[in-house]
């Protein structure tokens, strides 16, 4: 889907092109916006529009190298931020120690992440009206560049929650002027999109356009949405919509936990909201050491430091998973796919890895981990290009989020054990009560290092207690700080206590 993007980096080289000429050029017209507004001219390019606002969900960040994976588990009680040592990648360490403040930590990289896609749907969103093309095709780019603009939303509202409210391309001159939005406004925002969007998608997509988002997605997302806004008031409509997704014909549990992860078994039944990666672009770092390509680099990121042995590649040592969520894992049958036991290896002769990453525990995250499998004929730097995908929505996840949302809403007792019990079936556990700390438990167990465990642990009031012996500060550490970059010269405002 990605192979048009090269249309926007025209547009990019044409802005950078004229931003750096001298004062003799400035009656040149400014070639880019030419050539943007003569673009959107029929439907292919309308597809290439809607390439780009997608390109953003598997982008591999400036400072952090890799998707939001890394960073939210660094800030959780899942993992260490680990790598090389306490300055490897300085923006994670902030994080994963909450020393973060508007200078230093993640936050840019999420900021541009999102308000990149937030940009790129509003552009075509903009255009899509005058385009000629078939009605029904664009009703569902229509419906695509809303979800889009909705979930790149929700992560900067669960991630900032004081952010501007973008519904149309802003000139630059006119960002010196943006205000934020009250985050009840976003909310609603993301919301109507998602309503708005739901009838124009596909219920189901063919191979060919595997990773383009589906009906149930959307429905899945926005049941999302209302759960995390925590009105008790609402739970029976979040459940509702769960509902509509875990009754569909299209999903199923897979019966192995440890297929979910495997990059040949991609958009299984299970999954509902995939981020693609692929090997295809065969990529390499930059000049300005970055990685390019559409590979998953945070495969090479969790490996193993100097690893010689089988299974793995050896990596960068990043996210070691802590001694809590392996104790607590330790007698589940989910384990060995979520947890990789380096030491064990060490131990029984057959590898090793003698240059010690900081923090290191001697587990390493399997789901994500650089198997030697995958890793042969991959083309370009070969550690760059892992195809492994992530799951932002799957099944078992909708599963726990109807329970959860049944017992707050004191709906159906009885649904909401079936959907606990089902999760705990597929890996042979018995029944337990579908209690509210049962079913969070069951999160964190079935969900371990798939970036949920942060916004779980904010939005049930459990952070301030969970993260304590990691620095979190409660008042403050639930977002982030607005990026200092973001304050120059705007009226944006900081977040508190930053």
């Amino acid at each position: 889907m990605k192979r048009n993007i090269i249309y926007l980096l025209i547009f990019v080289a044409a802005g950078v092109f004229l931003n750096s000429c001298s004062k003799d050029f400035v009656n040149v017209e400014p070639k880019g916006t030419a050539l943007e507004a003569n673009y959107y001219r029929n439907a292919e390019e309308a597809f290439n529009g809607l390439v780009s606002a997608y390109d953003p969900l598997g982008t591999e960040y400036g400072n952090s190298y890799c998707s939001k994976l890394g960073p939210l588990n660094s800030a959780s009680d899942d993992c260490f931020t680990g790598g090389a040592s306490s300055s490897d990648i300085p923006a994670w360490q902030a994080w994963g120690n909450y020393t973060i403040d508007a200078s230093v930590g993640i936050q840019g990289d999420f900021w541009n992440r999102n308000f990149t896609g937030v940009y790129r749907a509003n552009v075509l969103l903009s255009k899509l009206d005058a385009i000629p093309m078939d009605a029904a095709l664009k009703t569902r780019y229509i419906a695509e560049c809303k979800f889009l603009r909705a979930y790149f939303y929700f992560d900067l509202v669960r991630l900032f929650k004081n952010v501007p409210l973008f519904l149309m391309p802003v000139s630059p001159d006119d960002m010196f002027n943006v205000t934020q939005a009250k985050p009840e406004e976003v909310w609603a925002q993301i919301e109507k999109d998602l309503t708005e969007a739901i009838p124009g998608l596909p219920e189901s997509v063919p191979t060919a356009e595997n990773g383009r988002v589906t009906k149930y997605a959307g429905v899945a997302l926005l049941g999302k949405v209302i759960l995390f806004q925590n009105d008790e008031s609402r739970m029976l409509e979040a459940a509702d919509l769960f509902e509509q997704v875990n009754t569909s014909p299209n999903y199923e549990l897979l019966a192995n936990f440890g297929d979910i992860f495997r990059p040949d078994n991609k958009f299984n039944r299970e999954s509902i909201f995939e981020i693609v990666h692929t090997s295809a672009a065969k990529g390499y770092w930059d000049g300005n050491g970055r990685p390019t390509g559409e590979g998953n680099i945070y495969c090479q990121l969790i490996g193993p430091r100097a690893f010689v042995g089988p299974i793995y590649k050896a990596g960068w040592g990043f996210n070691p998973i802590t001694l809590d969520l392996v104790n607590v894992l330790k007698n589940d049958p989910r384990y060995p796919y979520t947890c990789a036991n380096i030491d064990s290896l060490k131990k029984a002769g057959v590898a090793n890895y003698d240059v010690k990453g900081y923090q290191n525990t001697g587990y390493f995250i399997q789901k994500f981990a650089p198997f030697i499998e995958f890793y042969s004929n991959l083309g370009g730097e070969p550690y760059l290009n892992y195809p492994t995908d992530v799951y932002e929505i799957r099944l078992a996840d909708t599963y726990l989020m109807e329970a959860e949302a049944l017992v707050r809403g004191g709906g159906n007792a009885a649904k909401a054990q079936s959907y606990l019990d089902m999760v705990r079936g597929r890996v042979g556990l018995p029944s337990i009560p579908a209690t509210l700390d049962n079913i969070y438990k069951e999160r964190r167990l079935e969900l371990a290092t798939e970036g949920h465990r942060f916004f779980d642990l904010v939005r049930t009031g459990k952070a301030a207690t969970v993260l304590a012996s990691k620095g979190f500060t409660s008042g403050k550490n639930e977002i982030l700080p607005i990026p200092l970059s973001e304050l120059t010269n705007t009226k944006l405002v900081q977040n508190p206590n930053y």
